[in-house]
Order: structure tokens, then sequence, then C-alpha cells
């Protein structure tokens, strides 16, 4: 899909969902595989006689049963069980994979930084009312499905779903402007979303299947489906929660910076921290093969540990831990998509995941940059544009140059 194709250039195929949105996916990939649009399906699987969601790649139509296009939690965020299969190279068949929207943004950051090969893979993505706290879940017993399932019909319980997705303004295609692409666009294919699909139509009794190119039409093509309805209702939809979403979102950062404002009140964020690094195991974009804090160098002899404790006045044990979330936050706050695996995590309930939210919120503006929006949009550190950083340059030789919210930043 170009640039330049626009919601009023698309209508979706219908599915009936009477019997609910998951069985209604899944028997659209079902039917997807019989039909040979794609080799196997990858997505999370309740695993047998347990309430624990796993990542399967399944080739089998029946063992579909147990998938769950929109699991109740994110116990693995799909970008990074997407990066676990393709990273040392394209799969060896063609495979079919539902991501929510962070997760699908979470896979372009990281074909970036060629961590994905997308070969062979087919992305459908699915409009995302959030998931359960993962602590919440594992407590809440079969009673937490059932409080998905409430989440499903009616989008709008405030509490009930992780903070990361309260706040998340992202959770279905950018259809915020006329002249904005539905999807992540691409020239090269680099990143091929094919199919959206849609769950907040006029009838809850029906999903939407979008297709984002020509593929995606193939396959919906295949599959004797014809996408012949106008999207007014649905978008209009998309509109009207992303706004709620957005001025959420700004409140609630506005209301945590003054909390944290002042280096005793940041460093006071992370007091409870115990160095378990769980945040940096979950999260998709942070990849580094060695990481400086988990390396030999973090490995002291009592001796050294006694020589630090001299040259400071005092040591805090587990060495370290602020250190580290700064020298994660420089290393991945210009890819971070806010979804929230951080948070959900933390042993210790420290908010990591708003405070990356915010830094991720106040910094891709300067670079006029939006973490997931497109996979031909270069890394930040990897290029270089006049309209960047105005307040070390000439502003007349600069200012023409930056973008509108790049301006309301400066």
């Amino acid at each position: 899909m170009t640039s330049r194709e626009t919601r009023k250039d698309k209508r979706a195929a219908v599915l009936p969902a009477r019997e609910g949105i998951q069985k209604a996916v899944t028997g659209f990939l079902k039917k997807a595989l019989e039909r040979g649009c794609f080799e196997a399906v990858m997505m999370p699987v309740r695993a047998p006689e347990t309430r624990s969601y796993a990542w399967l790649m399944v080739k089998n139509p029946e063992l579909l049963d147990e998938a769950a296009p929109l699991p109740p939690v994110m116990s693995v965020q799909g970008g990074r069980a997407l990066s676990s299969l393709t990273k040392h190279g394209a799969p060896p068949l063609s495979i079919g994979v539902v991501l929510r929207p962070c997760e699908a943004r979470a896979a372009v950051e990281l074909v970036k930084l060629k961590q994905i090969q997308l070969d062979d893979v087919h992305v459908i993505t699915i409009d995302c009312p959030g998931a359960l706290p993962l602590k919440d879940y594992v407590r809440g017993g079969e009673n937490a499905l059932d409080r998905f399932q409430a989440l499903l019909e009616h989008w709008d319980e405030d509490g009930a779903i992780r903070p990361a997705c309260e706040r998340c303004h992202r959770f279905s295609l950018d259809i915020s402007d006329e002249d904005r692409p539905l999807a992540p666009s691409s020239k090269n294919g680099a990143f091929p979303v094919e199919i959206h699909i849609g769950l907040l139509g006029e009838n809850k009794e029906e999903i939407l299947l979008i297709p984002l190119n020509p593929s995606g039409e193939e396959t919906l093509e295949k599959l004797g489906l014809t996408p012949d309805r106008p999207l007014d209702g649905w978008a209009a939809r998309v509109r009207a929660l992303r706004k709620k979403k957005e001025e959420k979102r700004r409140a609630g950062h506005e209301e945590f910076k003054k909390e944290i404002s002042g280096l005793d009140r940041f460093l006071a964020v992370f007091d409870a921290c115990i160095n378990c690094h769980n945040c940096q195991n979950v999260c998709p974009v942070c990849y580094c093969q060695q990481c400086h804090f988990d390396s030999p160098r973090q490995h002291l002899t009592a001796q050294r540990y006694l020589d630090r404790a001299r040259r400071r006045g005092a040591l805090r044990l587990p060495l370290d831990p602020l250190l580290f979330h700064l020298g994660r936050m420089s290393h991945m706050v210009l890819s971070c998509v806010s979804c929230g695996a951080c948070e959900d995590a933390c042993p210790v309930s420290i908010p990591v995941g708003k405070v990356f939210s915010l830094v991720a919120d106040e910094t891709q503006p300067h670079f006029q940059y939006t973490a997931g929006k497109s996979a031909d949009e270069p890394l930040p550190l990897q290029s270089f544009l006049k309209s960047e950083f105005c307040e070390v340059e000439t502003p007349s030789e600069c200012r023409e140059h930056q973008s509108p919210e790049v301006k309301s930043h400066a």
C-alpha cells in the first residue's frame, strides 16, 4: 500500500461473528490455511488444562481451536516472538501471524534493526481493546476470562486493563487524517501488513477484514470474500475512541511528570528495583546480544565492591539499578512503542512503562519520528534532517523545515 492510499479508497469484507470474535478470526485463519493462503499460522495458543498462552506455529487447522488472536494477557510481546522465529533468517515456509497494533509497531522497529526478516510472513493486525494486567489474570482464575470477554464487548472498561492499554491511542490503524495511510507503509515490501481486522464496526455480530495491499486482496479473493463494506462507521468509532485515549494519555503524562520532577523524585521511582532485568527480557526492541549489565564487568569481587564503596562513600546493592534503566532508555526510547510489557513483568510494580512512554512521547517528536509508523522511515540516529534540533542552529535557516508537531514541542 502506498502512502497516498487512504481510508476513502478502501472497503472491507464482512465476516459473521455470532459466536464471538475469537472464533470468527480463528475460523478465518483455518479457511486461509485450507485454501493455501499460507502454510502455517503463528499466534498465541492456550496450553492444555492451563490458563497460560504460548506462541506456537501451527500447520494443522484443527489445532487453532485453542488459539487466541487476542489473548487476555500479553505475557510475550508478539514482536519479540516474531523476532525469535526470524532474526536468523526467513522461515522455511510461509506463515500468517496476527499481531496487536503495538506488536506490529515493534515488528516495524525490529525490521529496521535487522532483528526480523519478513520474507514469506503474512502480517495481519487487529483492533485491540487492551489486555488484562498479568498479575490480575493469574490471581483472577476463570473469572479473568469473563472480564476479558466483557472488555471485548464494551471497550471502555477503565481500570480493568493494564495502565499501558488505558493510555494507548494507537490501538487500531492510523486513520486520524484523510491524507495518512491506513497501515505502516513500505515501498519495498519490508513490512507487508496485508489485512487489518476491524472490531469496532456498527454491528457487534460481525467483524471487518480490511485488505491493505494486493496480497491482502488476493487472500480475501481466495476465501471468496468481497470487500464491499464502506469503512465510515468503523472509522468514526476508531476516531472517537482515539480522541478519548489521547486526552487520557496527555493528562496522565502531565500528572506523572509533576510526580517525578526533580532528581530526588525521579530516583525514588526506581527505589524498589531488585535488578531482575525482567523489563529488559520482555521488551520487544531491547535486543543487545550481550548487555553490559549482564556482562562479566558487573561480576565484582568483594574487594572491588569495597573499593567502590570507599570511593563513593556508600554502595547500594544490587549494583547500579538506576544506571541500568537509564542505559536501557538511551538505547531504545526512540523505538519504544509503549506496549507496557516491561511494566507488566516488573515483580515490584515499578511504573517503568509509564516512565518510558513519557520519555518516548517527549523525545520522538524532536526527531519527527513515531516508532513503528512506517517501515520506510529510517531510524533517527541513522539519518540526518535539517529540521532537527533547531535550537542549536540559526532559527531562520531551520524552522521552515519543522513540522507543526515539532514546533509545538519547541
